[in-house]
């Protein structure tokens, strides 16, 4: 017998994450969204993981693409995490109007935030209604200023040190 889903969600609400920008692109299409599912694997190699819905145009991309790139945003990029989250309708274009750079993948990245990384695929299992990507981290910058951006409870927070 497996859980109900609704109270799997409220119970990761209780769940403390900082939030991404996950984008990629292929032939010339560029996409990214809002995610927090995201996690260092290991140090030597350089592996993260990220899990997106399996419907979603990120994924696709990535998949077709075999490259990604991440945007940690800090607590002053809310608009930002709203924009690439879907929560502003009339925006067909999510990068309309912002600066990105792209290092050794060509994954697009949002050249503002607390750190970009640009990650190159190397596996990718599909697990219930999600792919779940194991990537490479290629290439990493982090900006010097800023506190991260922090999700819990379906609000923003913002960090502060006890």
């Amino acid at each position: 017998m497996t859980i109900d889903p609704d109270q799997l969600r409220t119970a990761m609400r209780a769940w403390t994450a900082g939030v991404t920008i996950v984008t990629a692109s292929f032939e010339g299409v560029r996409h990214g969204m809002t995610v927090n599912s995201f996690t260092s694997v290991s140090l030597d190699p350089a592996w993260i993981t990220i899990s997106l819905q399996q419907s979603s145009r990120t994924r696709d991309l990535i998949h077709r693409s075999e490259a990604f790139g991440i945007t940690i945003l800090t607590q002053n990029q809310q608009d930002l995490a709203d924009r690439f989250a879907g929560r502003t309708p009339e925006m067909e274009d999510r990068f309309a109007g912002l600066e990105t750079i792209s290092y050794q993948t060509g994954a697009p990245l949002l050249k503002v935030g607390l750190a970009q990384m640009d990650c190159r695929l190397v596996q990718t299992i599909d697990v219930g209604m999600n792919t779940l990507f194991i990537a490479e981290v290629v290439e990493a910058h982090t900006n010097d200023s800023g506190q991260p951006l922090i999700y819990h409870d379906r609000k923003y927070w913002k960090l502060s040190a006890i």
